[in-house]
């Protein structure tokens, strides 16, 4: 993303916490403008690398470097990995949301307008699963997509965006869409189910978390709520405690 537009997209977001994967529609692209290159190096947050329970070796290869792609690391704040959004996917799909537990299952499966939602037969994980088997076929015997460049990286990705690709049966426009609502998700929700590793981004957007109350602040205003951020399942020494019902890192 670049330096403009996650300054815009920050703004536009303010201090809303999201909630757990859905099937919305994702907005355009967040992959950093042409020329705009990352630091080659990330911050010390990625240095331990998650256990993967839903992707594969060369699955989680490629979902690291597009969600790096779409939310990068530079002087504004932290990217997609220090966040641990890959977890976040990991843990999402690999769970009941990513099983379909909550889609309606029985078809008619037809072309449906923006309004009428998400119409794919695929659970998320079947989307996800297929849609990454035909991308990494499309990279087989090729420069694999983590190797490429920021540039090279950018227009794949957006190819896939523009859709008109199959991929193994998933639009590619459906697969990219779903990528990004996620890849977002994973950076602005609560530790618990993931992502946001050590509250990165909501110490970069201000936003104080789940604090259950906030008494001592009710007759003041006009006044900067300058707190550590805190999550869901924090104890009173700051430390996260996932719950055993959310599928979040392990």
């Amino acid at each position: 993303m670049s330096k403009l537009s996650r300054r815009t997209f920050v703004k536009s977001l303010g201090a809303a916490s999201l909630a757990p994967a859905t099937l919305l529609a994702a907005p355009p692209l967040l992959a950093a403008a042409a020329g705009a290159t990352p630091p080659t190096q990330p911050s010390a947050a990625t240095d331990e690398k998650p256990l993967y329970l839903f992707f594969n070796a060369d699955e989680a290869a490629f979902i690291e470097a597009a969600c790096e792609r779409l939310i990068p690391h530079d002087e504004v704040g932290p990217g997609a990995l220090d966040a641990g959004v890959p977890n976040y996917l990991d843990k999402q799909l690999g769970g009941s949301w990513g099983a379909g537990e909550r889609l309606y299952r029985s078809g008619p499966w037809q072309q449906g307008t923006p309004s009428q939602g998400y119409q794919l037969p695929f659970t998320p994980a079947e989307l996800f699963h297929a849609a990454l088997r035909a991308i990494l076929a499309e990279f087989d015997g090729k420069t694999a997509f983590k190797e490429l460049s920021a540039e090279q990286q950018d227009a794949y990705l957006k190819s896939l965006e523009a859709g008109g690709k199959d991929l193994a049966g998933v639009p590619s426009a459906a697969f990219f869409q779903m990528l990004l609502q996620m890849t977002v998700e994973g950076y602005f929700s609560d530790p618990v189910y993931g992502g946001n590793k050590n509250m990165v981004a909501w110490k970069m957007i201000g936003f104080p978390g789940a604090y259950a109350n906030y008494y001592d602040l009710v007759d003041k205003h006009g006044i900067k709520l300058d707190r550590e951020p805190m999550s869901i399942g924090s104890d009173r020494h700051g430390l996260v405690h996932p719950d055993p019902n959310i599928p979040a890192s392990l």
